[in-house]
């Protein structure tokens, strides 16, 4: 294995983490720092919320590729045996910086948004019929209480679920990042679950809203 290819994917992947499209698109376009209103929160939700669709929609979809495009980038360096353990580890390995790039981003004062979108991504690469998964339950979650914050940590713990419950063998570092994510997940949704645990959290709105709100 080319130690330097794998240095060159793993910062790669962290750059590609740090493109804070809603902070950008946010001060390009708008003349807003997307942080600084709505939720504080430098991800797609929030940009819809503050933005709108028409810049919300672009950011998620940004978010989404970013993270997908890192956990390919083993597999575009060709730096293992393709399908072997040590390519899913690497694609891991790369998911995982790409997801803390978007958390923590050296392009936006460190300063990201909670990383769903590009952890989307990035499972999309790995295990995309889990993730599809992952997905309904996101949407469901979604219709039936109105809440994002609650979607998203139901399908990050769901993906641990149908990770074990889908595969007969899956790999063990597959099996031990799926239950990183849920966890990590939880973890960077801390103050929303204190704001639920208060009736405070926002309803997602099936509409533009202006910027007062």
């Amino acid at each position: 294995m080319d130690i330097k290819m794998v240095l060159l994917t793993c910062l790669s992947a962290y750059a590609l983490g740090s493109v804070t499209t809603s902070v950008w698109a946010g001060k390009i376009f708008h003349g807003v720092d997307v942080r600084e209103h709505g939720s504080g929160n430098a991800g797609a939700t929030n940009t819809i919320r503050v933005l709108g669709w028409w810049t919300g929609i672009p950011v998620l979809i940004i978010d989404i590729a970013k993270g997908w495009l890192a956990a390919i980038l083993p597999v575009l360096f060709s730096i293992a045996e393709p399908g072997s353990p040590a390519e899913i580890q690497l694609q891991i390995l790369a998911g995982i910086i790409a997801i803390t790039g978007h958390i923590f981003p050296v392009f936006a004062g460190f300063r990201g948004g909670k990383g769903v979108a590009t952890t989307f991504g990035v499972l999309l690469a790995i295990s995309p019929f889990v993730t599809i998964s992952c997905l309904v339950v996101f949407l469901v979650v979604l219709l039936i209480t109105g809440y994002v914050s609650v979607s998203s940590m139901s399908a990050g713990i769901s993906f641990p679920v149908f990770v074990f419950a889908l595969y007969d063998s899956s790999p063990l570092v597959l099996n031990i990042f799926s239950v990183l994510i849920a966890v990590a997940i939880l973890f960077t949704h801390r103050s929303n679950i204190r704001k639920l645990r208060k009736g405070e959290e926002n309803r997602f709105i099936w509409k533009r809203r202006d910027k007062k709100n």
